[in-house]
């Protein structure tokens, strides 16, 4: 079994905590269905938010979601002139069987345009 990364992104639509709860739900259910994973397979996750997400932590959503033997931490992404706003970023360390080529990076909505390269 190897430990991998997965990254992920998602950009929110406004500022308020439960929209922020729907979308990073969905960003993980995304990420734990696109790699055949569950819960049990994830090691720990970072979460970044730009800097103008003030509603909540992007973790709290994890938590919500049944993911609280996980360790999570949640961080600031650097405030680059030009970024895209309210964006999420994950990345999730996990065991698996998979090589890095078959790691499905999920880039949801107008998030593509982050990783156009890796986007699923």
């Amino acid at each position: 079994m190897a430990v991998r990364a997965v990254r992920g992104a998602v950009q929110l639509e406004r500022d308020e905590a439960r929209h922020m709860d729907e979308q990073v739900a969905a960003l993980l259910a995304a990420v734990l269905e696109r790699n055949g994973l569950s819960a049990e397979d994830l090691i720990s996750i970072w979460f970044t938010a730009t800097p103008d997400l003030h509603s909540d932590f992007p973790a709290a959503a994890a938590r919500k979601l049944g993911i609280v033997d996980v360790p999570l931490i949640c961080a600031q992404e650097l405030d680059i002139e030009g970024a895209m706003p309210r964006v999420v970023r994950i990345l999730a360390h996990i065991e698996t069987d998979k090589r890095r080529s078959e790691i499905n990076h999920v880039y949801l909505g107008t998030a593509a345009a982050l990783r156009k390269d890796i986007a699923q």
